[in-house]
């Protein structure tokens, strides 16, 4: 995979995401409950999960296979759209909590994105995972590289759909106003590109996205950027994260990447498909996220 430019238009971006093929296909249909208004500047109600934050050597539940009942609710956090459905993870307590929004991987919103973001209210942060595919979901690449397709015909909307997502967040009296922004594979690509271009926001992190080899772009990055990469995977490459972490570093923005030995693409979220090759990596992946998050977050 090249390393796509981001002095071109966000689609050229989107078309890179979409050959960073991501492990497993669920169809995801989900079982939250009701949909919850998402123009209420200052939703309390709805169920709530319990803080329980992971010790020094436990993985969330979620990427082993663990994640269980669905803790959270449907959301419509996209003002005049009643398609886009998000799902919410609210910790217990009054807070004020700092937020998160976390992005699909290319075959949509399914069930394990929807159990990590109950993991990262369990963590203490009130978590936003968005819907970029209008409540579809792939079953197969031909199904997912087409919701993608959409998606890079109307980068327009997906910048909007972020960005009321942040907006949503920073409007909830349970929130602090610091939010970070995050995903995996196609995620992982929105993410940065929402770090550039989108609504001011306080943290970017990147599990296997596409990237930008270019200074000048990610100079507009204001925050610090957490990264996590394979050494087995192609898209991206360990070359393209090397001129990832350079370009970083001539733009003066400071980061946190890695590249993870003996593990291939897709390998932080599910765990349970190869535990013995991605559980050591995964874990210290998790810590440094959560060491990333206090930092930039809390």
């Amino acid at each position: 995979m090249a390393v796509a430019k981001l002095d071109r238009p966000i689609t050229t971006l989107l078309v890179a995401l979409a050959f960073n093929a991501c492990g497993g296909a669920e169809n995801g249909d989900g079982d939250a409950e009701a949909p919850t208004d998402g123009a209420a500047a200052a939703v309390m109600d709805g169920p709530r999960v319990a803080v329980a934050p992971t010790s020094a050597d436990q993985l969330p539940s979620a990427i082993i296979g663990q994640g269980g009942e669905l803790e959270g609710s449907d959301l419509k956090y996209v003002p005049g759209d009643d398609a886009s459905t998000g799902y919410l993870a609210v910790p217990e307590g009054a807070g004020p909590f700092p937020a998160l929004v976390i992005v699909h991987e290319w075959n949509g919103l399914v069930d394990r994105v929807r159990q990590v973001a109950d993991n990262f209210a369990a963590e203490g942060y009130v978590t936003l995972a968005v819907d970029l595919y209008d409540a579809r979901t792939g079953s197969n690449a031909e199904e997912n590289m087409a919701l993608v397709r959409e998606v890079q015909g109307n980068s327009s909307k997906m910048i909007a759909n972020m960005n009321a997502a942040v907006a949503y967040l920073k409007g909830r009296g349970d929130v602090t106003g610091r939010v970070g922004a995050m995903g995996w594979c196609f995620g992982g690509g929105i993410a940065l590109s929402f770090g550039l271009d989108g609504a001011d926001h306080d943290a970017t992190a990147i599990f296997y996205g596409a990237l930008v080899d270019d200074p000048a772009r990610l100079a507009a990055m204001d925050h610090e950027v957490y990264g996590t990469f394979a050494q087995l995977d192609g898209g991206p490459s360990p070359e393209n994260v090397a001129a990832f972490e350079a370009a970083l570093k001539t733009a003066g923005i400071p980061n946190d990447l890695h590249i993870y030995d003996e593990v291939n693409h897709g390998f932080w979220l599910r765990v349970d498909q190869d535990t013995d090759a991605r559980a050591a990596p995964a874990l210290d992946a998790w810590q440094r996220l959560k060491a990333y998050l206090d930092r930039t977050l809390r």
